[in-house]
């Protein structure tokens, strides 16, 4: 009895994994140089581990050149992506309309946000998100310090 109880469990809980399994979708695969990147992230900057920062160009990861990256896309993924604003010099990312596309259709976009707004002292941190698969549109402050950007989503100035 005791052995078909158990044969019993075990097949539920294999047919109820199923569905589970079935609408699972894998990440995208985080940027390494010389690796592919898909055609919608052309010209987007994105970061690695250890803080190096990448270009999509020419459909390959490459390590991006130039001595202040700033751009109007950046690629999101994994621990997510802090940038800083224009409440600093070089900024990264420019105040504006901004919009996170989730990669993935069970991805949520998540921006954290935080502001000068004195001298010297920053304010509360500024959370948007958004649904899962759906983009999120939200506002980079004029004096944005730092920003969290979470999720595997690509995000677009404008």
């Amino acid at each position: 009895m005791k052995r078909r109880t158990l044969a019993a469990l075990a097949v539920s809980a294999a047919v109820l994994g199923l569905p589970a399994t079935a609408v699972a979708h894998a990440a995208p695969a985080a940027p390494q140089p010389g690796a592919p990147c898909p055609p919608p992230v052309e010209g987007a900057l994105s970061q690695v581990a250890d803080d190096a920062v990448l270009q999509c160009s020419g459909g390959r990861w490459q390590v991006y050149a130039g001595p202040y990256p700033s751009s109007d896309r950046w690629l999101s993924h994994g621990d997510g992506l802090d940038l800083h604003g224009q409440g600093m010099r070089n900024p990264e990312m420019l105040s504006g309309p901004w919009t996170g596309i989730p990669q993935d259709p069970a991805t949520t976009c998540r921006a954290e946000q935080t502001a000068v707004v004195t001298a010297g002292k920053v304010g509360a941190p500024q959370v948007a998100e958004g649904e899962p698969g759906q983009p999120l549109r939200f506002e980079v402050l004029p004096v944005m310090f730092s920003i969290h950007l979470d999720g595997d989503c690509l995000w677009q100035a404008g």
